[in-house]
């Protein structure tokens, strides 16, 4: 696919996507030069935070609608372990939460850092999840991390002191309809941000992950052949922030099909209460396999036992090289320099979740690069409307 024509891509609907796939690996290199850039600056808005903190821990709430949503579910359980604990408390909440009941996650007395993610920073939630921040939270601070300069959520960032505008790279904007280069820049933005991993580590990390991106380019065909001749539904499992990088898989699916197959997440675990139910001879299974041992365990316990049970279509691995491996079909990453620790291992797995669904897309007799032309949805979504909120949780009459 990454080898045809533009005009053959035109054709089929597909050239914008798969632009917008293969230019990753590039933007990821370009993310971290304007991080490197940005340091100082960075350095002093954080040393802000933290004074006017007064030596309580500062609630730092990852935030945004759909796929910028899931940037903060993958980011939680890693900086749990990795991120700067003395300081900072994460969590992950959509702004469509946040907007819709303001009170079960926003604390007047708890110093705030609301990190909005968004592609076009036009949603009407990311910029009405601001508004409502600010309104409610005595001590609150932005990280806006955004790919459109133009968008309202930059626009409002710019002359705002307690805002830091962190633009990513302007190919990262994706013109696509699915979000793409826009989720794994911002992902690999705030862990560089926010991981307490030593820098040389962390250069040893975005190294594997440029080879990881170049290498499943080069393979496209070979995960193109893995998949079932047809199948109907797609299960994507994972733990720990794979877990979180799930639901971002499966919405590709979704998106690029418009439907046509369906998709489920779940933990590695939580897979069999309830959620097996979905498996049938038109499923495919993919796993997410964590590298920590413990953990690594339970992810090939579940495509172990599913493989065993015979009744899906496909069971597909998706893993760098382990102390135990799974007995079935695996998509091997490269770990010539680094084994990744999850939330990094996120960026090429979802990226091969890409790949998937873009072949997927084609299959069922779509086009990737405007899915769904009855715009039943939309690449900015529509239709929202922000109701005025008052410090009781009423409706004003705004």
């Amino acid at each position: 696919m990454f080898e045809l024509s533009k005009n053959k891509l035109q054709k089929i609907g597909a050239a914008i996507t798969t632009q917008e796939i293969k230019q990753q690996p590039d933007l990821w290199k370009e993310t971290i030069d304007r991080l490197t850039q940005e340091q100082e600056d960075l350095f002093f808005f954080f040393d802000q935070i933290k004074k006017e903190a007064n030596g309580k821990r500062i609630r730092v709430i990852f935030t945004g609608a759909g796929t910028s949503q899931y940037i903060g579910d993958t980011l939680v359980p890693y900086l749990n372990e990795h991120g700067d604990n003395e300081f900072f408390i994460f969590h992950s909440f959509g702004t469509t939460d946040i907007v819709a009941s303001p009170k079960e996650f926003l604390f007047p007395n708890e110093p705030t850092l609301l990190v909005s993610f968004a592609r076009s920073g036009n949603s009407p939630e990311s910029v009405a999840a601001v508004q409502i921040a600010n309104e409610q939270v005595k001590t609150i601070f932005h990280l806006t991390i955004t790919c459109a300069e133009d968008g309202m959520l930059a626009k409002n960032a710019q002359d705002d002191k307690q805002n830091y505008l962190l633009l990513m790279p302007e190919r990262a904007n994706d013109a696509g309809f699915a979000m793409t280069g826009s989720f794994t820049c911002m992902l690999l933005s705030a862990l560089w941000i926010f991981d307490q991993t030593a820098l040389e580590e962390k250069a040893k990390y975005l190294e594997q992950l440029v080879k990881n991106g170049q290498d499943l380019l080069s393979r496209d065909l070979e995960i193109q052949q893995l998949l079932p001749d047809s199948f109907e539904r797609i299960a994507y499992l994972g733990s720990g922030s794979l877990a979180g990088a799930t639901r971002e898989a499966q919405l590709k699916v979704l998106e690029l099909t418009a439907g046509k197959v369906a998709t489920i997440f779940d933990s590695s675990m939580g897979f069999r209460h309830g959620p097996k139910s979905f498996l049938n001879s038109g499923t495919l299974v993919i796993g997410f396999v964590n590298n920590r041992p413990y953990t690594r365990k339970y992810d090939l316990d579940i495509l172990e036992e599913i493989k065993e049970d015979g009744v899906a279509a496909n069971v597909i691995a998706i893993a760098q090289l382990g102390n135990i491996d799974f007995s079935g079909t695996t998509v091997l990453l490269d770990d010539s320099i680094s084994k990744l620790p999850d939330a990094y291992l996120a960026l090429p797995m979802v990226m091969t979740a890409q790949i998937i669904a873009l072949y997927t897309s084609i299959k069922v007799a779509n086009t990737p690069d405007d899915p769904s032309p009855t715009g039943t949805v939309n690449r900015v979504v529509k239709g929202v409307i922000i109701h005025g909120y008052d410090n009781e949780g009423e409706m004003t009459d705004e």
